[in-house]
């Protein structure tokens, strides 16, 4: 049987714009991950979202809510993170 791969492994399946701000749900093919792409047009400000096949409806409706959330789940990360210093001048 012969597998076939497409030729663009990118899939939108969702898509809304509101005041600028356009939110599109993709799915990759291949490696079956779902992103949540946001950007503003006013502004050129863009962010993507990775997210659960459970819950990426949600992302998708509500993602500036999960880009707080993962903000503030890399702040405490980093925070743990024992301070690096800087390496001296030789």
């Amino acid at each position: 049987m012969a597998v076939i791969i497409p030729l663009h492994p990118i899939c939108e399946l969702a898509s809304r714009t509101s005041y600028g701000i356009e939110v599109t749900l993709l799915w990759n093919r291949r490696s079956d991950e779902l992103t949540v792409c946001v950007t503003h047009s006013h502004t050129g400000v863009h962010f993507k979202i990775e997210s659960e096949r459970d819950n990426a409806l949600d992302v998708f409706y509500h993602p500036f809510a999960y880009a707080a959330d993962r903000a503030a789940d890399i702040g405490r990360a980093a925070a743990t993170e024992p301070e690096q210093p800087f390496p001296r001048a030789a």
